[in-house]
């Protein structure tokens, strides 16, 4: 398809529910329940009945997937709002786990439907896949269980959201601590890493006691389904059928080999323009020849006009995607107390137009992440129209491709934010050596949980050893920490995924080769690369991984030699800037 047909994504309207009323509401187990049991109930005699069928089940997890999104969304928009907790908490464990028994069932009965083994539509065979993969890994004793952990993922977001730190008379939220530490003011960078990592640290009893009861339970979930450890158990519960845990280790090899002395080499030139004779821990944001923090907007609102500049200028089908969600109310993206940490874009899937969540702050910073939600929300509204909910929910490698080639792709019109041209060649510097800095941390976040779940009986002490060991594997080395060694041990704290979807980081460090090879091949076709990358994005989860890359016209390789060549590639820009 070509780029000037997309339109149509935002154009056209969703069909009206067939199965679930519109406006229904998942009141209560019962009420859910009924629908399942329709379903059950259903006498099915024929291939087109079958398809029929699925199609229904398909709304239902729909229905589902969306009345729960709003609870999320409106609970991490406000952590201090009572009824907004209870009502995402009453979902999780009074709905889920009686979704989760149905849902099993309804899978059993369609592997069994007429026809089901020769459907032969698009994605046919991921879906066949991902059911017999799904029921393998069922058991009844693990609901009670996947609740509580989700149940105990949740203190996560609402001990993170209640932090701050009271800097110059005022409570202030730690996004906006955190953007102090671009100030030239050393001593105030000092202080203001000081109050931030303390806080943190406040905090660190109860979140390494969470993390352990975690871990636990997690194990628990593997054991009972037939698992040796938790790491193979979610390898086969994410359908990573392209990679292995063995990838991933040499993953975490080439990124040590090819990367980790770019890294090096930055903060040695970090240091010797700050003049510094020892680089510390609040030295690592500023500008390294001591100039003021870019200002990249003035408040969430111009954050959201220069947003849909940027991505009209790329092609008016992207702007016209952030403008589809601005009507309809689907942003948040101001930091505020209360507010959950981090930023997400959540697939609406019945009303077609996603929901972005951030925590802005006026850095640049803050802008890429609009870049890289705002590529997650043209991925949703560009499998809007797929036939079935589960080809809508890509796998995270594809997911994170579509939002780390935004962040690069958009770079050509950056000037919407930094008219100066000074400023723009340094926001442009500062993302690429950024790009560079993300692939070490991924590949620190995935070997800590590959060791950890690996090594599930450790104790808090050894994981803590652990942590330094892996985490000093992939330093520079130059960074000074001293007197700031409690303060590093309990840095992975910080790292949500940890807390709440474990094993989703590495996806990160893949796609952001991906979208290296996206942008490099954008600088040579932008019409070319922009259209393969909409095309690729609209396949969704009807085709696997590498055929998805492969349509971006890029491979899906992590390779020692890949990441070196895409490195290269990433220095000759720098260089030019």
């Amino acid at each position: 398809m070509h780029i000037s047909e997309y339109q149509k994504f935002i154009d056209l309207q969703s069909s009206p529910n067939r199965f679930i009323p519109s406006g229904s509401i998942a009141s209560d187990a019962a009420f859910v329940a009924g629908w399942f049991q329709k379903l059950l109930d259903r006498p099915v005699a024929n291939k087109e009945e079958t398809l029929q069928w699925l199609s229904d089940s398909s709304e239902l997890s729909s229905w589902l997937e969306e009345d729960l999104a709003w609870r999320y969304i409106r609970m991490t928009c406000n952590t201090l709002d009572k009824e907004a907790t209870a009502s995402y908490t009453f979902f999780i464990e009074e709905i889920e786990p009686e979704v989760s028994s149905l849902q099993n069932e309804l899978q059993k009965r369609l592997i069994t439907l007429p026809g089901f083994s020769e459907l032969d539509f698009a994605g046919a065979e991921i879906l066949r896949l991902n059911i017999l993969k799904d029921l393998e890994i069922f058991r009844e004793e693990n609901i009670p269980i996947q609740t509580e952990i989700q149940t105990k993922a949740q203190e996560y977001a609402a001990l993170s959201g209640a932090m701050s730190i009271e800097w110059k008379g005022e409570e202030i939220t730690m996004p906006r601590a955190g953007a102090i530490l671009q100030s030239t003011d050393r001593e105030e960078r000092k202080e203001v890493y000081e109050k931030l990592q303390g806080r943190r640290f406040q905090d660190a009893e109860k979140l390494q006691t969470l993390y352990s009861d975690l871990v636990s339970l997690r194990h628990r979930v593997a054991l009972n389904a037939g698992f040796a450890d938790f790491r193979d158990y979610s390898f086969k519960a994410m359908g990573r059928f392209d990679y292995s845990p063995q990838d991933c280790l040499d993953f975490h090899n080439s990124v040590e080999e090819a990367v980790v002395p770019l890294i090096k080499n930055q903060m040695q030139h970090r240091q010797k323009s700050l003049v510094l004779d020892s680089l510390r821990p609040y030295d690592l944001s500023v500008e390294e020849n001591g100039l003021p923090p870019l200002r990249a907007f003035d408040n969430g609102k111009d954050l959201l006009e220069k947003g849909k500049e940027v991505f009209s200028r790329l092609h008016p089908f992207l702007g016209n995607c952030l403008k589809a969600m601005e009507s309809r109310g689907h942003f948040d993206i101001e930091s505020r107390k209360g507010k959950a940490p981090g930023g997400y874009n959540y697939p609406l899937d019945q009303t077609g137009f996603p929901f972005i969540f951030m925590n802005a702050s006026s850095t640049l910073r803050d802008m890429v992440t609009l870049m890289h939600e705002g590529g997650h929300a043209v991925h949703s509204i560009v499998t809007r129209f797929l036939p079935l909910s589960f080809f809508k929910h890509t796998s995270s490698e594809v997911a994170e491709l579509a939002s780390m080639s935004m962040e690069l792709m958009s770079m050509d019109h950056w000037d919407v934010y930094f008219p100066n041209p000074v400023d723009l060649r340094r926001a442009k510097r500062e993302h690429l050596e950024q790009v560079i800095d993300t692939l070490p941390w991924v590949a620190i976040i995935d070997a800590f949980q590959h060791w950890v779940y690996v090594n599930h009986t450790h104790t808090e002490e050894e994981r803590t050893v652990a942590w330094l060991e892996i985490s000093g594997r992939f330093s520079s080395g130059i960074v000074d920490y001293a007197g700031y060694e409690h303060f590093r041990e309990v840095a992975w704290h910080k790292q949500l995924h940890l807390f709440e979807v474990p094993f989703y980081y590495i996806e990160y460090g893949m796609a952001q080769l991906g979208a290296i090879a996206v942008w490099k091949n954008y600088r040579q076709n932008p019409e070319k690369a922009l259209n393969d990358y909409l095309n690729a994005l609209s396949l969704g989860h009807t085709a696997g991984i590498r055929e998805v890359y492969q349509t971006s016209g890029i491979s899906f390789d992590f390779s020692r030699k890949n990441i070196t060549e895409l490195m290269a590639f990433v220095q000759a820009e720098l260089d030019a800037l």
